[in-house]
């Protein structure tokens, strides 16, 4: 006899406002905890120091996270001259100290050099594995940490703001892989000054805004009162770059069943119309519900991921 899954059966994304000083996992279980959900996972890792934007899946929405994994994202950070960290974070031990104090005309003139498809170092505190232990783990250890460089891509990054001599706030739209402790220890050496980063707020990761994000305090009042499901956003909200295709319910079952579809060529062509390049995934949907994640094919659909909503 299959033994039965603890908690309920809920699925869809909630698109959590993640405060300081808590880590990514704990904020996971605590969101898990008040839906009592079976299954919950998030979308990109935030450092305990950052807040903002921390998608987390609940049940059959797990099955879209690498989709947003992927997605592009966008940062607002605070530089702090004048010392360098070992975690390049306010946190770390001091490795540098200056009184070089960048104007915001010297910080803009050497932001074009990190547009672009860039190389970069990881920070040896990240959660890069190195021989199977975290990088992290090795680097608290004592042990030198040597990661590789990595292509990323940044697509803009400015000056937002200058509070005072001391600090320079800049805004980032990145691709996946960017490490924003990183970014501001180059910024640092090119500028021939110390700094670290002092503050640091995801913005947006893919269609996930602060502008549509909910705080732990929200959920716990809607909890008392059995209104969480209010800020349960649909599972399809993690695809929105994919196209959709509308399905017959024949057409769905088979799709449950791990079967693939014939496409007619009207439908082909919708579908290739709305295709990023090199990417053949499709949504197929259903009564307004996900039915299946399909490859096309050949003018067919296989499905890939099977939703069971």
């Amino acid at each position: 006899m299959a033994r039965r899954k603890k908690g309920q059966a809920i699925s869809g994304w909630i698109n959590l406002d993640k405060p300081y000083d808590l880590t990514s996992t704990f904020a996971v279980s605590r969101v898990r905890r008040l839906f009592d959900a079976q299954k919950a996972g998030h979308a990109g890792t935030l450092d305990p120091l950052a807040t903002g934007v921390l998608p987390i899946a609940l049940g059959e929405a797990t099955k879209t996270v690498p989709f947003l994994v992927d997605a592009d994202k966008a940062y607002r950070f605070t530089i702090a001259w004048g010392r360098t960290t070992a975690t390049y974070d306010r946190e770390g031990e001091t490795l540098a100290s200056s009184d070089v104090r960048p104007a915001a005309g010297e910080v803009e003139a050497v932001l074009s050099r990190f547009i672009g498809e860039i190389d970069q170092v990881p920070p040896a505190y990240s959660a890069i594995k190195v021989d199977g232990e975290r990088a992290y783990d090795l680097a608290r250890a004592g042990e030198t940490v040597e990661l590789a460089s990595r292509k990323i891509d940044v697509f803009d990054l400015r000056v937002a703001d200058v509070p005072d001599a001391d600090h320079v706030t800049l805004e980032a739209d990145c691709g996946k892989g960017t490490y924003v402790r990183a970014l501001v220890r180059d910024i640092a050496e090119a500028l021939g000054a110390c700094g670290h980063v002092s503050e640091l707020r995801r913005t947006r990761v893919g269609g996930f805004t602060t502008q549509n994000a909910v705080t732990l305090e929200t959920l716990e009042d809607l909890g008392y009162e059995a209104r969480q499901s209010e800020a349960l956003l649909p599972v399809e909200t993690a695809l929105d770059d994919i196209p959709v295709l509308a399905v017959t319910d024949e057409d769905a079952f088979r799709l449950k069943q791990g079967r693939s579809i014939v496409l007619v060529p009207r439908q082909v062509e919708a579908v290739k119309a709305g295709l990023k390049p090199g990417s053949r995934t499709v949504s197929a949907m259903a009564g307004g519900m996900m039915v299946a994640l399909c490859e096309m094919r050949a003018g067919r659909l296989e499905p890939s991921r099977v939703f069971n909503l």
